[in-house]
């Protein structure tokens, strides 16, 4: 048993579908199988539990599952230790991040990560997507947190992390602020406030196929396209707003935030890490590792 065993498990118990882990893994189905068969042989216990639709865990595997990722954790823990002890001087991570992961992920992230990686000096930009990935390649910045774009330019790699909930923004003192869960049918003659499409391109269309799966079309009163602005708008009255669930941890002063529920073709906010091919930073290695390790707990809220 080695410790590309334990991945290789680990994200197999988190996908439960050998195709979609071995994509994750960047290796053969095939081999992925071989690595389980090899780990379940050595310690006589059956893990998972196949048939030609399914994957699950076992009793047994649920049980490994959690000792697994504890000696995973540790042993990057111990990796990125003692490399840090060996470079002898303290290394900065510049990390970019959209509004919504910069409220949403990354407090709790970094928050973690300076348990393991207390010597690191992190330096944290926010903005938008389109004007972070030109920072990301031109080398301004290590690692960015932020919708992931139509294409991607064929140095950076990209990794996708969660579809973030959205919440609908609406005046306090709106008929809806009582309610505690609406659907688009609830405020389908509304005045909406949407982003541009090219500055938020995810954010609009979501707005729009919201509308669309209902049948109808928004009433879109105005564009805007910073956080503040949108948020004013709506305070001011002048129309309604889906945003991120992030959103509500904002001192927006007369607005409310009603939860969402989207038809069910129609996924949240996606969110996604983005580096540069090729980047052995030793902060942005233990950062990722950290992340795929801990994904559950830091994305169960957002």
């Amino acid at each position: 048993m080695d410790i590309n065993q334990l991945r290789c498990f680990m994200v197999l118990s988190e996908e439960l579908h050998f195709g979609r882990a071995a994509q994750k893994l960047e290796m053969m189905p095939a081999s992925l199988s071989r690595f389980i068969r090899l780990l379940e042989e050595e310690l006589g216990q059956r893990l998972l539990n196949r048939s030609t639709r399914n994957v699950a865990l076992t009793p047994e595997g649920a049980a490994f599952l959690q000792d697994a990722a504890k000696v995973v954790k540790a042993f990057d823990e111990l990796s990125v230790r003692f490399r840090g002890q060996r470079q002898g001087k303290k290394t900065t991570l510049r990390i970019g991040a959209i509004d919504s992961a910069a409220r949403g992920l990354l407090p709790q992230l970094l928050h973690r990560f300076r348990d393991i990686c207390p010597e690191a000096d992190v330096h944290l930009t926010e903005d938008k997507t389109t004007a972070l990935i030109p920072r990301l390649k031109s080398g301004w910045l290590d690692l960015i947190f932020v919708r992931p774009p139509e294409t991607l330019d064929v140095h950076l790699t990209s990794r996708f992390i969660t579809s973030e909930n959205c919440v609908l923004a609406v005046p306090a003192d709106h008929p809806l602020a009582a309610k505690m869960l609406v659907t688009v049918s609830d405020f389908l003659d509304e005045p909406m406030i949407v982003p541009e499409r090219r500055s938020r391109p995810h954010s609009h269309d979501l707005t729009i196929n919201l509308f669309k799966a209902a049948g109808a079309a928004p009433h879109i009163s105005h564009f805007a396209e910073e956080k503040q602005t949108i948020l004013s708008f709506v305070s001011a009255g002048l129309g309604l707003a889906i945003v991120p669930a992030s959103y509500k941890n904002m001192n927006g002063d007369g607005v409310s935030y009603i939860a969402l529920r989207l038809d069910e073709n129609i996924k949240g906010l996606p969110l996604s890490a983005i580096w540069l091919q090729g980047n052995n930073h030793l902060y942005v290695n233990a950062l990722l590792a950290l992340l795929a390790s801990e994904k559950a707990s830091l994305t169960a809220a957002l």
